[in-house]
C-alpha cells in the first residue's frame, strides 16, 4: 500500500470541487464530502456529488407541470403566486382603534360576503376543520354520518380516525350505497345514542354509482340537529358568477360539485371546505355558517394550535377579493387553466412543437385533481413523444413534470402557464 492510499481525501478538496457544480451552502457539501469519505474514500467525489444531488432533488422547488391534472397533490395543488415586499402587516392590529385585533376578521367578511354565511373562521387545512368542529360542537357525544360517506382520503385519513381523535363518537347511519333521512331520524331518536350533530361528507375522490340513494341536505335541515356539509373541494357557488364574461357557460362539471352558497341555503348550519382546491388558493381550511356555531368553535382550544399564518390568510384575502371582482378567471391560476379556450392551447402546443422540433400535437383530457370534480374531465390538447421521457424532461434545470402511458410521453398544454412554453421548449429540445 503506497503512502498515499493511507490517508483519507481532503475534505476541503472535495467540498470546493462540489462548489464547482452546486449552489448548496459550504456547510452542507463539506457535511456531503464527510459522509461520502467516510462511506468509500476510494471513490468519495463521485459519492459526494450524488449525495449532492439527493439533497438537491428533495429541496421544495419550482416544477411546471404538464401533468393535466390541474391541482396535482403531489405538486403543490392549487398554483398561486407568492408576492411579498417584506414589510410587517396588521395582522392583529386593528388600525381604526390602535388596539389588538382579530387576524380572522378580515377573511371571515369576505367568506360571508361571498358565501351568504352569518360568520367564518380559518384554521391551517380541511381536516382540521372537520377536527375543530367536532370537537368544538360534538365533543364527547355522538355523530351521524351515512356509512356511504365514511370516506378515505389522500394519505391515509379516514373521517372515523379524525372523529376519534376529536372526541366525538361516530355513528353509521344507512347502507354504503343507500342512506335515507328515516335512517338519521332512527339515530337520533335511539335511546343509545346523544346525537350532537349530522356531518355529510363529499366523497371526494370517488363516487358509487348505479342502486343508490342519499339524503339531501334540504332534507337533513329537517332534522332537529345541526347539519354540518364537508364539502371539501372548496367551489364557492357553482352558478360561478366570476366565470361571466370569461366563458359562455358554465362548465358541466362546475355544476354538479358541491358548493358553499347553496350548501348554506339549503339548511346547512356549517360548511367546511379546502382552500387550495376549487378556491385556488393556499393551504387552509374553511368552516362557514351559523354565528353562534363558528364562535363555539372559535373558542375551542384546539383553534389556537389550528389557526393559519398570516401569509396563509394574506394571500386567501387576495384570492377571495379576486372572487368578489369576478376577476378569478385572469387572476387565479386554477382558474386561468381550467378555463383557457381550446385552440390557445393547440396553436400553443404546435408552436412548441415546431420550436422544439419533437413530438406531434395531441387531443388530451385533463383532469380537475385533488378528489374535486370525481370522473370529469375537461378537452384538452398536448404534446405526444413516443418513448418514456418522465426521468430527462423530470432531469431539466427546472424540471418538466409528464405523464406516460401506451409507452408515448404526454404533456398537457392545460396545466402550463403560458409564460412557462419557452420552459418545455427547453426540455424537449434536449430530448433530440
Amino acid at each position: 500500500m503506497t503512502a498515499e492510499a493511507k490517508y483519507p481525501p481532503s475534505i476541503d478538496a472535495i467540498a470546493r470541487d462540489l462548489a464547482s457544480v452546486s449552489a448548496l451552502p459550504h456547510a452542507i457539501l463539506v457535511d456531503c464530502a464527510r459522509r461520502a469519505v467516510a462511506d468509500n474514500t476510494e471513490s468519495a467525489v463521485t459519492v459526494a456529488k450524488e449525495l449532492v444531488r439527493e439533497f438537491e432533488t428533495s429541496l421544495h422547488q419550482e416544477v411546471i407541470n404538464a401533468t393535466g391534472v390541474l391541482l396535482h397533490t403531489n405538486l403543490g395543488r392549487a398554483p398561486l403566486a407568492l408576492n411579498s415586499n417584506g414589510r410587517s402587516t396588521n395582522l392583529e392590529f386593528n388600525l381604526e382603534t390602535g388596539e389588538r385585533g382579530s387576524r380572522q376578521d378580515a377573511t371571515a367578511a369576505l367568506i360571508s360576503h361571498l358565501t351568504g354565511a352569518e360568520d367564518a373562521i380559518v384554521v391551517n387545512n380541511n381536516a382540521a376543520a372537520v377536527m375543530l368542529v367536532l370537537a368544538g360542537l360534538a365533543e364527547g357525544r355522538d355523530v351521524a354520518v351515512s356509512r356511504g360517506e365514511s370516506v378515505e382520503i389522500g394519505g391515509g385519513f379516514r373521517i372515523p380516525d379524525v372523529m376519534e381523535q376529536s372526541g366525538a363518537r361516530l355513528v353509521d347511519v344507512g347502507t354504503t350505497n343507500r342512506t335515507r333521512l328515516r335512517d338519521y331520524t332512527r339515530a337520533i331518536t335511539s335511546r343509545r345514542n346523544d346525537i350532537a350533530l349530522v356531518m355529510k361528507v363529499h366523497p371526494s375522490n370517488f363516487a358509487i354509482e348505479g342502486f343508490t340513494e342519499d339524503t339531501s341536505i334540504a332534507e337533513l335541515s329537517t332534522l332537529e340537529v345541526p347539519v354540518v356539509a364537508d364539502i371539501g373541494s372548496g367551489l364557492l357557488d357553482n352558478t360561478a358568477p366570476w366565470l361571466h364574461g370569461f366563458t359562455e357557460r358554465v362548465p358541466t362539471w362546475i355544476t354538479g360539485e358541491p358548493a358553499a352558497r347553496q350548501a348554506l341555503a339549503d339548511g346547512a348550519d356549517l360548511v367546511t371546505f379546502s382552500g387550495d382546491k376549487l378556491l385556488g388558493g393556499p393551504q387552509c381550511g374553511i368552516i362557514a355558517g351559523r354565528a353562534d356555531l363558528i364562535n363555539a368553535c372559535a373558542s375551542h382550544p384546539l383553534m389556537r394550535a389550528l389557526r393559519p399564518g398570516g401569509h396563509t390568510l394574506i394571500s386567501l384575502q387576495s384570492v377571495l377579493l379576486s372572487y368578489s371582482a369576478r376577476t378569478a378567471c385572469r387572476d387565479i391560476p386554477f382558474w386561468t387553466m381550467a378555463t383557457a379556450p381550446l385552440s390557445d392551447l393547440e396553436t400553443r402546443a404546435a408552436a412548441i412543437v415546431a420550436n422544439a422540433g419533437v413530438g406531434s400535437v395531441v387531443s388530451v383530457d385533463s383532469l380537475v385533481g385533488a378528489g374535486s370534480a370525481p370522473g370529469s374531465t375537461i378537452a384538452s390538447f398536448g404534446i405526444a413523444v413516443p418513448g418514456d421521457h418522465r426521468d430527462a424532461l423530470r432531469h431539466h434545470s427546472i424540471p418538466v413534470i409528464a405523464r406516460t402511458f401506451d409507452k408515448v410521453t404526454h404533456l398537457d398544454m392545460r396545466s402550463v402557464a403560458p409564460a412557462d412554453d419557452h420552459i418545455v421548449v427547453a426540455a424537449l429540445t434536449s430530448l433530440r
